[in-house]
This record gives structure tokens, C-alpha cells and sequence, in this order.
């Protein structure tokens, strides 16, 4: 069952709910069913007339009207064939006719345009009298939109758009729209002087680039350590490697003979970094 084709029955469940509705009894049924002989209660069978679905605009900054890709917008023409036994006189057409349309304007979500009725008529074969009436209904029909009332087959919102919305070979995923926004991260850490520590940064990065703040890539007059460093997914530089959530470093304070220490983890000194995602 579609969204829209359950709206008569989602709007029957709320209606029925309504405190200042419990005199009238609704149904799903349009045309209405014979009923019951004399009918005792006033009814109401709820059911749709027509639609119209078309694509939805939206007013930019500069007065211009702009297509909403994802989104349409439907105009909906829900029918009310309202019963009331004849003990109860015309009136009582009107009056519940009124009242359903001020709840629905006033307690619920919904968007009416427009609503109307034809004359009141006679049906010998409940001994009621019988109103044909109609309400349009205008709704948005896109994801990101919810309502309060609770007619959640019809306002869930995913008719039309929703598997175009989820298809990733066509839209970005979260992971893919973050990477374009921010495709690196930059941030820095205080030695502390053991020797070794990881780093999070919430994500397993392509690259990382590490530095010493204030001082050059490399010193001249102390080739045996080395306080900057740089890891790719390939392979690392010494005192550095990669982590699925960041990135390792080591501490080496003393380096062994013919080898290079590397002091990614001083003691007191700010490193700085630049991460790729």
C-alpha cells in the first residue's frame, strides 16, 4: 500500500481518537456501504477523489523560484460521504462537517487548501441524510520533512525520492561528502616523553606529515636523531606509523650506533601534524 493510498485510513485512526469526535463514527469505505437500518449514529467514510503531483519550487535569496530536485508536491482530494439519521435532522451533516474540518485545520499538520460540500440529500434505505463533502490537501513530499500528527504512512515521506536519495552509485555517501569538505586535518600534541604514543584522530588516514613547531625539518649539527617524520599507507618514515584511528609515534632518546633515533615524543617539545583522509 502506498503512502498516499493509505492516508484515508490514517486519517480515520486520528479522527477517531479526537475527544470532541467520539459522537461520529468513521470508516475507510468510499462510496459508503449500505448501513445499518435505521442508522443510529452519525458516519463518516473517508476516501480519495483524485491527486495532482507536481514538482516543488522554492523562492531563493534573490527572488528567484528554484526546482527542489528531490522533492514533489501533491495536492490531494480526500472525499467525506457524511451520514446522520434522520432523527437527527440535516444539521447534524453540517455540524460534523465543520467540526472535522476544524480539528484536521487547527489540531493537525495538514494543509487545507480548500474545502467545500454539496447539498444535503436523502437515502430511504438507511433513513439518514447524506452530505457528499471534500477537502484539498497540499503536502511536500520529501525525506527530510516529518509532521507531528501521526499519520505516519502518509508523512513518512519517502514516496517518490526515496531509493534516488539512498541510490550511493548516483549520490555521495556521508564518508565521501566529509572528505570533500575537509580532506585533511591539522592539529598538534605536547611530548611527553615516552617512548611510544598513538594518536586518534577518528579516522585511518592516507598520509600523515609530522614537524617539531619553531624548528627546520632537519638539523645540520645532529644528524643521528630526527624530530620530524612521515607516513604514508606504503610505508612510514622511522618513529612513525599509521593506525586505523590515527597515527603511532616513538621516542628514541639515545640512538644505537650507526642508526638515527627518532624523537617524535620529547619530552616538553610541540609537534604539529597534517593528516589526510
Amino acid at each position: 500500500m502506498s503512502e498516499i493510498s493509505a492516508l484515508p485510513a490514517s486519517l480515520v485512526e486520528w479522527l477517531s481518537a479526537r475527544e470532541e469526535l467520539q459522537g461520529i463514527r468513521f470508516l475507510t469505505e468510499y462510496p459508503a456501504v449500505k448501513k445499518a437500518i435505521p442508522l443510529r449514529h452519525t458516519t463518516v467514510a473517508v476516501g480519495i477523489g483524485g491527486m495532482e503531483i507536481t514538482d516543488s519550487f522554492t523562492e531563493n535569496e534573490n527572488g528567484v523560484l528554484v526546482e527542489n530536485e528531490y522533492c514533489r508536491q501533491v495536492l490531494i482530494r480526500v472525499k467525506l460521504s457524511i451520514h446522520a439519521p434522520f432523527a437527527a435532522g440535516g444539521t447534524a451533516c453540517h455540524d460534523a462537517f465543520t467540526d472535522i474540518i476544524d480539528c484536521l485545520s487547527f489540531d493537525s499538520d495538514l494543509e487545507i487548501l480548500e474545502s467545500g460540500c454539496n447539498g444535503i440529500t436523502a437515502d430511504r434505505d438507511t433513513d439518514a441524510f447524506v452530505l457528499d463533502a471534500f477537502m484539498r490537501v497540499k503536502a511536500a513530499l520529501c525525506p527530510a520533512e516529518t509532521s507531528s500528527l501521526v499519520l505516519p504512512s502518509f508523512f513518512s515521506k519517502t514516496l517518490l525520492c526515496a531509493s534516488h536519495i539512498n541510490d550511493d552509485s548516483i549520490h555521495l555517501t556521508g564518508a565521501q561528502q566529509t572528505y570533500l569538505e575537509q580532506p585533511f586535518q591539522t592539529g598538534s600534541y605536547f611530548g611527553t616523553g615516552n617512548a611510544s604514543r598513538s594518536i586518534s584522530l577518528g579516522f585511518q588516514p592516507k598520509a600523515v606529515l609530522i614537524f617539531v613547531s619553531g624548528l627546520p625539518l632537519y638539523d645540520p649539527y645532529d644528524g643521528n636523531t630526527t624530530a620530524a617524520g612521515i607516513g604514508l599507507a606504503s610505508g612510514c618514515s622511522a618513529g612513525i606509523a599509521l593506525t586505523g584511528t590515527g597515527f603511532r609515534v616513538t621516542q628514541v632518546d639515545t640512538p644505537a650506533q650507526g642508526e638515527v633515533a627518532p624523537q617524535l615524543n620529547r619530552l616538553g617539545v610541540t609537534y604539529c601534524y597534517i593528516a589526510f583522509r
